[in-house]
């Protein structure tokens, strides 16, 4: 199969795209044809070997965590799926190694769930990995229900433009932190929008002046510290970014694969409730200019490779 692959640690100029020995599909995995792959900022994170503390590499490494595609086979072990399901995951295992930048992937079953029948491919490929951070931060960490004001970072950007959505389909009123240029997307999807820059605590204080029953930070550094000032008495906070926020008394929260979330996210989906923007695609091949384009920043949206129809 043809593949995208790097080496050794380094950004987008390490890859490169070539052949690859065909995936095995072991009992509990199944082999699905690849269609879209979504590009994270983990992605670029892992690749530059910031993860290396915690996870192995096992070079050539194939970046990519999450997919979209066709089942080809089930594994021996694997009743839930069938020889052409479409379907979605966040594809995320224990080393560094076989990931979806592929014309083909093994991925465990408990990675996958059906493809919603209201995406096409490229979006459902860009849902997994932001839907499923967004979903298990707002449910299990900062446990959001009717009548909570969720305080949401970098609110246009992938996880929270997910956590918007959630947020107000939980019954929450949402504050969404952005930059200037996406202020009309944070309205757009249901939230109150508040620019970041001088005097940004002041901004959503007078918004919420006793403070925000639940803060999401996606950023880290100096947004996390804001984000904490502004919590009511009992309020919660929770970070996807930064470790500090644990001294901070909140909760840093990793994601991780889990079947039934992600069925969770595609019901939302097929019901109108949470919608994916793509900014930017690129083919397989041209990868590394995809993962330039999520470096240079500005985008409404998610950056996916693509992968062609196969014989």
């Amino acid at each position: 199969m043809k593949a995208i692959s790097y080496r050794h640690y380094g950004g987008p100029e390490v890859l490169a795209f070539g052949d690859h020995p065909d995936p095995k599909v072991g009992p509990d995995k199944v082999l699905v044809e690849v269609r879209a792959a979504a590009v994270s900022p983990v992605d670029v994170k892992a690749q530059a070997g910031y993860l290396d503390t915690v996870l192995d590499a096992v070079f050539p490494v194939v970046p990519g965590w999450d997919v979209s595609g066709v089942v080809v086979q089930p594994g021996v072990s694997v009743p839930e799926f069938a020889v052409g399901d479409e379907v979605m995951g966040y594809v995320r295992e224990d080393v560094l190694c076989h990931g979806t930048f592929a014309e083909y992937v093994a991925a465990p079953v408990r990675t996958l769930a059906r493809k919603p029948r209201t995406l096409g491919f490229e979006e459902a490929a860009a849902l997994p990995l932001a839907g499923l951070t967004a979903y298990q931060v707002l449910h299990r960490s900062l446990r959001v229900g009717p009548g909570d004001t969720v305080l949401v970072n970098a609110a246009s950007g992938g996880v929270g433009s997910m956590a918007v959505q959630i947020a107000r389909h939980l019954g929450a009123r949402v504050i969404g932190a952005a930059r200037e240029g996406g202020q009309d997307r944070v309205r757009e999807l249901g939230a109150e929008p508040v620019p970041y820059g001088d005097g940004f605590t002041a901004r959503v204080r007078q918004l919420v002046p006793k403070g925000v029953d639940a803060a999401l930070d996606t950023i880290g550094g100096q947004v996390l510290k804001d984000s904490a000032h502004l919590l009511a008495p009992a309020g919660r906070l929770a970070s996807v970014a930064d470790g500090e926020v644990i001294a901070l008394g909140g909760d840093y929260y990793w994601v991780r694969p889990d079947p039934a979330d992600l069925t969770a996210l595609a019901d939302l989906a097929e019901q109108g409730a949470l919608t994916v923007r793509i900014a930017r695609t690129f083919p397989l091949e041209q990868a590394a200019d995809a993962q330039r384009a999520l470096l240079e920043g500005g985008l409404n949206g998610k950056v996916v490779v693509t992968v062609g129809r196969h014989d």
